[in-house]
Order: structure tokens, then C-alpha cells, then sequence
């Protein structure tokens, strides 16, 4: 079992940033893809960025490539998100997730972390 726990969220004014903190326990932390997906009102949930099990491969979806950072720690058993130059379109429920596959279907889920970029 793996117990994924985010922190970082908030209130953020178009144009700041915010790092999401995505920490783990359980098994071995390595063996995970790590990914973060948001959910929009209205809107289904999507893969943001992914990072691969020892970081050499990443992925960003294509509307936060370029503003959005994602890192892992191995030996801290976390997982980061670094949002920069957020919008008002970024405003979601972010969540973290984790694989030993390739997130298509996460085996684990966080409880999630609001983010909301005011205009």
C-alpha cells in the first residue's frame, strides 16, 4: 500500500507561482511513476505532468509546458510540482498519483489540493 499525501495549495494572483508537494509512504518509492492530474469544475480530471522512476524522462500536457516544473526526491519519497506564470484556466483540484506502469490507470491517488488563480 502507498499513502500519497499533497500540500502546497492556495490562492494565487494570475502571473505568482506554486510548488505542490506530493509525499509518500509504503513501498518503495522508486519503483513509481509519479504523476500530478487536476480536476476542473465541469471538466475531467487530466494528466498535468509525469515523471519517470529515477527522473531522467518527464512529461507536460501541452497547456503548462514551459510554466510547470515536475521533480522528484527519491530519498525524501517525494514528489514536486513548480507552477509558474499560473492563469485563471490553472484552477483546479490538483492531485497526485503514482504507477508502476504508466498512470494510465494510477494504482494510488492523493486526496487532492485546491490551487485557484484569481484574475
Amino acid at each position: 500500500q502507498v499513502q500519497l499525501v499533497e500540500s502546497g495549495g492556495g490562492l494565487v494572483q494570475a502571473g505568482g507561482s506554486l510548488r505542490l508537494s506530493c509525499a509518500t509512504s509504503g513501498r518503495i518509492f522508486s519503483s513509481y511513476v509519479m504523476g500530478w492530474f487536476r480536476q476542473a469544475p465541469g471538466k475531467e480530471r487530466e494528466l498535468v505532468a509525469a515523471i519517470s522512476r529515477r527522473a531522467p524522462y518527464t512529461y507536460y500536457a501541452a497547456s503548462v509546458k514551459g510554466r510547470f516544473t515536475v521533480s522528484r526526491d527519491n530519498a525524501m519519497n517525494t514528489v514536486y510540482l513548480q507552477m509558474n506564470s499560473l492563469e485563471p484556466e490553472d484552477t483546479a483540484v490538483y492531485y497526485c498519483a503514482a504507477d508502476l506502469d504508466d498512470l494510465t490507470r494510477p494504482d494510488y491517488w492523493g486526496q487532492g489540493t485546491q490551487v485557484t488563480v484569481s484574475s
